[in-house]
């Protein structure tokens, strides 16, 4: 349990976009701060720069449970009644008993208030107030349960309340003290507004108004338990992001936590059925063809919509998309990657400003491409160790000699040079890795060759290599990186070379593994492709077997090299182009390739 608990109430990126951005403009527009960025600074600098700033969000269980404490608040806007001049008694407290405030007539309870204050440069809906003529009581709502401390409540929480208190009395009322409700443990809580805390809450109002603005990332809690429950852990990467900062390695440091979720529960949505309409029906993608409904599956579950060909999305399905930040993928039926449809994700030009500026670094650029060459030809070595037969010794050693050369090569001709002898080395003993019978006597593979591709085997790669430059520019997509402006791949019309410096790594490891399962399985057979001299066409069912192979390799479970946890493809990948997103920042010094062993 985090010293708050996890990550408390907040609205869904998915939900409240709009809300998050004008509360962010408000602030940049040095106008009015929100009370709940201000818990939210208090709580961890870093969380608030990605919320506020760069305009990040996850939801999880624990905010889900926060959103549904305050349905009921939240649901009408409610105008508190004016403060009322006259004598009143000191209002006294006791401890976690109902609120109360003095006067002959019982209070008025008041439900969702919103108030600002042009002198504080404050706003905020207060959940509920106690009011009786000129006192008033604010009351806010908690998830969790009183925490175990003297205070029995965080900082974070209690300045909340001091702020909301502070505005209280901005409109007349006289407010010496507040009221936390905790909801998992049915208490309340009182919290006296002392000097001391009056004047923490106005230094942290100026705090948070001068970080609103700030381009740097924070750096990191360090091994904080507020990090377990955050629902921003798996964007925030604190532990990894200390462990690289690290250098030389700490061996006293402590252990790195996986702090998200191994595998997603929304996946990619792909649809082949030439001809198709894609609709909505509410919160659902629904499929249809010649009146009949093919499938339908609910938002929730959707990570990409992916269409593979002749494929119709109506235009409210598209809204409904971009709202959700659900972006559209657009293959040919001929396994072209062709583009992405999407709505706004990221909202700040941190990132792209960093890459660019990267890019224009020759050293830069040359240090990411020695890495990208390095850790694609140690993963294709690796291919070859493990599973070719027999196993080619002397290309093993010359790879790990080529590998090591390329950590050293002072000029981009030389990687291009390092990579082709690889790629060639690879690729000579690629069939050493197929055992097919059911291709028996058929061209299954020779040599490494496309546009078009003659032999399934190449077939197969090709789709894979599109597959997986969509899944790369999705994930760089959603760092607000430029998918398009490469660092080892130069900026070329047409391509994107970002998503191809980061997909090296993964060619040998997801694709080239999927490739091989499919063919060494029997998911692909002969009767899958259509092959001729001018070349080779993956059919309709097998491009459907392959994609099941490639998603079943995505979500298999690998362990980190320099984590030690386990996590699955697909969110290594994400990881890898948010640590590259957070090398070009400089909130770590290097990219590392991700390798197996």
């Amino acid at each position: 349990m985090s010293p708050m608990g996890p990550m408390r109430r907040m609205r869904p990126m998915r939900e409240g976009t709009q809300t998050m951005q004008a509360a962010s403009d408000t602030v940049q527009g040095a106008d009015l701060l929100p009370v709940r960025m201000l818990n939210e600074y208090a709580y961890c600098p870093r969380l608030f720069h990605l919320m506020h700033a760069e305009g990040r969000w996850e939801d999880n269980v624990y905010t889900e449970q926060g959103r549904q404490v305050h349905r009921r608040v939240d649901a009408i806007d409610h105008v508190l009644p004016d403060a009322l001049p006259g004598k009143h008694e000191t209002h006294e407290t006791h401890g976690t008993h109902d609120v109360g405030v003095p006067g002959d007539e019982p209070p008025e309870i008041t439900r969702s208030v919103p108030l600002s204050s042009a002198r504080l440069g404050l706003t905020a809906k207060l959940d509920l107030v106690s009011s009786a003529e000129s006192e008033a009581v604010p009351v806010e709502r908690k998830r969790g349960k009183v925490p175990d401390n003297p205070e029995r409540s965080w900082e974070p929480e209690r300045v909340q309340l001091m702020a909301q208190g502070l505005l209280l009395r901005e409109h007349g009322y006289r407010c010496d003290h507040g009221i936390l409700y905790f909801a998992g443990s049915r208490t309340r809580v009182d919290v006296p507004f002392t000097a001391e805390l009056e004047a923490r809450t106005l230094a942290l109002i100026e705090q948070t108004r001068l970080a609103a603005l700030a381009s740097q990332l924070p750096p990191p809690l360090d091994d904080s338990p507020k990090c377990n429950g955050c629902s921003l852990s798996g964007i925030c990467l604190p532990d990894e992001t200390s462990a690289l900062r690290a250098v030389p390695p700490d061996p006293a440091a402590p252990e790195v936590r996986r702090l998200y979720p191994v595998r997603d529960d929304a996946l990619p949505f792909y649809v082949q059925e030439q001809g198709a309409v894609i609709g909505k029906t509410s919160n659902s993608l629904v499929v249809r063809k010649d009146g009949a409904e093919l499938a339908s599956v609910p938002l929730k579950d959707i990570s990409q919509l992916v269409l593979c060909g002749n494929i119709l999305v109506t235009a409210q399905a598209i809204h409904l998309l971009c709202e959700a930040g659900i972006p559209v993928v657009h293959l040919s039926s001929g396994h072209w990657f062709y583009g992405m449809t999407s709505g706004f994700a990221v909202r700040n030009g941190f990132n792209r400003a960093a890459q660019y500026e990267a890019a224009r670094d020759p050293q830069r650029a040359l240090a990411l491409a020695r890495e990208i060459v390095r850790a694609k030809g140690a993963n294709q070595r690796t291919m070859l160790r493990r599973n070719a037969q027999p196993r080619p010794e002397d290309a093993l050693v010359d790879m790990a000699d080529w590998c090591g050369r390329a950590e050293k090569a002072e000029e981009l001709p030389a990687l291009l040079g390092l990579e082709g002898a690889l790629a060639a080395a690879y690729f000579r003993h690629f069939g050493t890795m197929i055992r097919a019978p059911a291709f028996d006597g058929s061209n299954l593979f020779e040599g490494r060759n496309r546009r078009p591709p003659l032999d399934p085997v190449n077939a197969l790669l090709s789709f894979g290599y599109a597959l997986l430059a969509k899944e790369c520019t999705v994930a760089l997509h959603a760092e607000g990186l430029d998918p398009w402006w490469g660092l080892y791949h130069q900026a070329r019309h047409g391509r994107p070379g970002l998503a191809l410096d980061l997909m090296e790594e993964f060619r040998p490891l997801v694709v080239d593994s999927a490739v091989l399962s499919a063919l060494n399985t029997g998911m692909v057979a002969p009767r899958n492709f259509e092959c001729s001299a001018a070349g080779c066409l993956l059919q309709p069912a097998g491009r459907k077997a392959f994609i099941q192979a490639y998603e079943a390799r995505l979500d298999q479970l690998v362990t980190h090299p320099l984590f030690d946890y386990r996590a699955s493809w697909r969110s290594i990948i994400r990881m890898q182009a948010r640590l590259l997103g957070r090398w070009f920042r400089g909130d770590v010094p290097a990219y590392t390739g991700f390798t197996t062993r």
